[in-house]
């Protein structure tokens, strides 16, 4: 029982910390060795030809600054077209779209989801590359600029930009939690792609070489991340670009940071499924090595060892074992309790930023398991039901961009 302890401690304990560690060192010494890699730049006349693709269901409250924000970017004149789909709005958002003549509406009364709208676009794109954004999302202002100097690099297949999420002083639990977890997962992905490439997108913002595009499967949950990571697969890097941000505000509450994050889990567990071959080390060691220690571990093995942890643990205790055994139950004892009080204190609007990391921990990992419950008994829907964020209520996408001092 104590080996089974052990092996489960370093695996939870490399998942969310050690492998940050790891790559840090590793990044070190490539530096040392190789150099820094040079930041991937272009000039003016060496900048590719750009779409712009939003889909939009239903956000008429919104879609105004999303398009105002898009008009303002930066990008040389006749090298941008931009498309918003808006297949199966009802609320007036595609008559909204009709009153700027710069975008190319695409509209259909069926709504057969975000995979399908981004189909039916692709086709009639011809520019070299293809950029996709959220409409509840806004872009710094160099955003396409930063993106597209870094296909001047023929080994680049795609490219990431950074997911800030706003909260202010005022925020709980599922704010505060989500800023802090986007700022550590910024950091791991600049090392990642560093060494080799980034593990997959996020839909705020993200980029891929038109030629390399390939259609998923009208079932899949996480679209960005598939349509990302079978580019990689073909040996293409993805690049990650945090001078290319969109800012987006927090979850309304954790009830439906809670519903994201399930989506998500659920989409990750099919997509470890159906990207297995990226899990032979024969065939791009390094990509597998960042696959598996970055994506795989947290979607699959590492929550279930953390229940599996504490009652070893417990078990070994009551047994008897070494001191050692003891200071880590109460240690495990002390973050939960931290993580129940903030729950507690969330549900009551009381605000204690020490409860904030462990209780949004949590509130992860549970939902990694109930994303694999949900994807096993096949309940999640590829049609997304989408999240409610804290500027709905007064029509904003998010706060407007005057500084750089966003939490991410």
């Amino acid at each position: 029982m104590t080996i089974l302890f052990w092996i489960c401690f370093f695996i939870i304990f490399y998942t969310y910390i050690g492998y940050g560690i790891l790559i840090y060192f590793i990044i070190r010494l490539r530096r040392a060795i190789y150099g820094k890699r040079k930041p991937l730049s272009a000039n003016v006349q060496e900048l590719p030809s750009c779409s712009l693709v939003i889909a939009a269901y239903n956000e008429a409250a919104c879609i105004r600054q999303k398009i105002e924000n898009t008009l303002s970017l930066s990008y040389p004149s006749g090298l941008l077209k931009i498309y918003i789909v808006t297949d199966g709005s009802s609320d007036g958002t595609p008559d909204i779209i009709k009153e700027y003549p710069n975008i190319i509406v695409l509209h259909q009364p069926e709504r057969q989801g975000k995979i399908a709208a981004i189909d039916r676009v692709m086709k009639i794109i011809d520019s070299e590359i293809v950029v996709f954004t959220d409409a509840n999302t806004i872009l710094n202002k160099d955003a396409l600029l930063e993106i597209c100097k870094c296909y001047v690099d023929p080994s680049v297949g795609a490219v990431a930009g950074e997911k800030r999420v706003f909260f202010d002083d005022k925020a709980d639990a599922s704010a505060a939690g989500e800023g802090i977890y986007w700022k550590y997962e910024s950091q791991l992905k600049k090392w990642d792609s560093e060494l080799y490439s980034v593990v997959g997108t996020a839909g705020e913002l993200f980029s891929v070489r038109t030629a390399l595009f390939q259609p998923v499967q009208m079932d899949t949950v996480l679209d960005d991340f598939m349509i990302s990571m079978k580019i990689a697969e073909k040996g293409y890097r993805i690049v990650y670009q945090p001078k290319a941000f969109a800012v987006e505000s927090s979850s309304e509450d954790v009830k439906e940071e809670l519903k994201r994050k399930i989506r998500i889990a659920a989409g990750g567990m099919q997509a470890v499924i159906r990207l297995s071959s990226l899990m032979n080390p024969f065939k791009q060691p390094i990509l597998t090595f960042q696959y598996l220690s970055h994506r795989v571990l947290r979607w699959t093995i590492t929550p279930l060892l953390l229940v599996a942890l504490f009652f070893i643990n417990l078990y070994i205790m009551q047994l008897g074992g070494p001191p050692i055994y003891s200071v880590l139950f109460y240690l495990q004892m002390l973050f939960y309790a931290l993580a129940l009080l903030g729950w507690v204190l969330e549900s009551k609007q009381l605000k204690f930023k020490v409860a904030f990391v462990p209780y949004y921990f949590c509130i992860m990992n549970y939902a990694v398991l109930a994303g694999m419950v949900r994807y096993f008994r096949n309940k999640q829907s590829a049609v997304w039901d989408k999240a409610k964020r804290r500027n709905d209520k007064e029509g904003k996408v998010a706060p407007v961009i005057i500084k750089k001092s966003y939490e991410i």
